[in-house]
Parts: C-alpha cells; sequence; structure tokens
C-alpha cells in the first residue's frame, strides 16, 4: 500500500500528512514523540485527501472550528484503534481525563493502557487526542509537546 505525504506549515509548527487510497493515514507534528520515518513514502506536491485534511486544518487554526469530514486509515492494534474511535467522539472544546475515558471504553482498570494508545495517536487534531487530560486537570502526555496541546485547547475554547 502506498503512503504519500507532504508537510505543511501551521501556526503551531510543521505538520506531516500522510495518506494511502483509503484515507487520512498520520498527522504529525515535526519532532513529535513516535514521528514516522517517511522512507517508503513517497512526496507529492498534491494529493486530493491531503488538500482536504489542509484546508481543515487552516479553517480549525483560523479558529472557525473543525468543518468537513475526511476518511481515516488509521493503523494500529484492534486496543488502539478503538481507543481512537472514542477520541472522535469527545466533543469540540470539551475535555475528558484518561481514567474517565478507560471507564468509558469499559476498560476503567486500563487507564495507563488508554493513555498508551492515546499517545500513539497517529493523526493529531483531527482525532483530538489534545482533548484528553490528567484527572487532576493537568495537561499531561501529548506527543507533540504540552505547549502545544495547550494552544490547541485555547483556540477551541476561543472559537466558542
Amino acid at each position: 500500500m502506498t503512503i504519500v505525504f507532504c508537510d505543511r506549515t501551521t501556526p503551531l509548527g510543521t505538520i506531516r500528512l500522510a495518506a494511502n487510497e483509503d484515507g487520512l493515514y498520520g498527522c504529525y507534528f515535526h519532532g513529535q514523540k513516535h514521528f514516522p520515518n517517511p522512507c517508503k513514502w513517497q512526496l507529492v506536491d498534491y494529493h486530493p485527501i491531503l488538500m482536504q485534511t489542509h484546508d481543515i486544518l487552516q479553517h480549525y487554526f483560523a479558529g472557525r472550528g473543525m468543518i468537513g469530514d475526511i476518511e481515516l486509515a488509521m493503523s494500529g492494534t484492534e486496543f488502539q484503534l478503538g481507543v481512537w474511535r472514542a477520541l472522535l467522539l469527545i466533543p469540540y472544546a470539551s475535555v475528558i481525563c484518561y481514567s474517565d475515558l478507560a471507564t468509558q471504553l469499559g476498560r476503567p482498570r486500563s487507564t495507563r493502557a488508554v493513555a498508551a494508545a492515546v499517545g500513539r495517536n497517529p493523526i493529531s487534531i483531527i482525532v483530538p487526542c489534545h482533548r484528553v487530560i490528567g484527572k487532576n486537570g493537568s495537561l499531561t502526555g501529548y506527543a507533540g509537546g504540552l505547549q502545544r496541546k495547550q494552544q490547541l485547547l485555547k483556540i477551541e475554547k476561543r472559537d466558542l
């Protein structure tokens, strides 16, 4: 399966967008944890899914919400996929703590495993892992960096 990618500039730094024939495969901040090695990926100037994602992100960073749907092609374990699907259900500008997310998934004793899956989310912003916080309200565990997590939450609060 061919994966294509491009890099785009955002107010929070450069993002690498990746897609395959099934949809958006990745959205990574440069320098984040778990940043993929694209040695087998193909660099492209244009791809419809990547352009659509870029448009969605521009709208988001302009403070106009998360407008538009995009087909996702997430790759992970069944457990990870379940966690990532649950992230998509967190309302815009809302937060949830890791333990409550684990409970929602029917795995109340798996908070650490849920947190690890959240941290491995391959599609930052679009799959809103930044909306998951510590039980005490602290901003913890964002692969793109806590400063970016804070900024993403500010964008969403401002948008309301």
